[in-house]
C-alpha cells in the first residue's frame, strides 16, 4: 500500500511540474516574438570583384563600363548577369571610389 501511495505522490508531483511549466509556456504565448535572420553584409570590395568578374564573364572591358557608371550613374553600364547590377546600386558611387582608392594606395604603398 505504501508503494501505491508513493506512485501516486510520485505523478501528483510530476503533474504539478508539467502544469506548472504549461502555465510558464502560457504566459509566453501573450508576448510576440521577434524572428531575425542576419544576412550577411556584403562589402564595397566583395561588390566590386562580383561587378567586376560578372562584367567580365559576358565579354565587356570591366573598367570603362565601371567607369561609365561611376561618372554617370547611369546602372545600365552595369550588367545584370549574376545580379551584378542591382548589387552595384546597393552602394553610393562614392563609397565604390573610396574602395577602388583604398586598394590602389595599399597597392602603391603609399601609406
Amino acid at each position: 500500500m505504501n508503494l501505491i501511495i508513493n506512485y501516486i505522490k510520485i505523478i501528483v508531483s510530476l503533474c504539478e511540474k508539467i502544469y506548472t511549466k504549461g502555465r510558464e509556456q502560457m504566459n509566453k504565448l501573450s508576448n510576440t516574438q521577434f524572428f531575425q535572420v542576419e544576412r550577411p553584409q556584403l562589402q564595397a570590395k566583395d561588390i566590386l570583384e562580383i561587378v567586376y568578374k560578372a562584367l567580365r564573364e559576358k565579354g565587356y572591358n570591366p573598367v570603362s563600363q565601371m567607369t561609365g557608371y561611376i561618372m554617370s550613374g547611369d546602372p545600365t553600364y552595369i550588367t545584370s548577369h549574376n545580379g551584378a547590377r542591382s548589387l552595384v546600386m546597393k552602394l553610393e558611387r562614392d563609397e565604390l571610389v573610396e574602395e577602388m582608392l583604398k586598394v590602389y594606395i595599399k597597392h602603391h604603398s603609399w601609406e
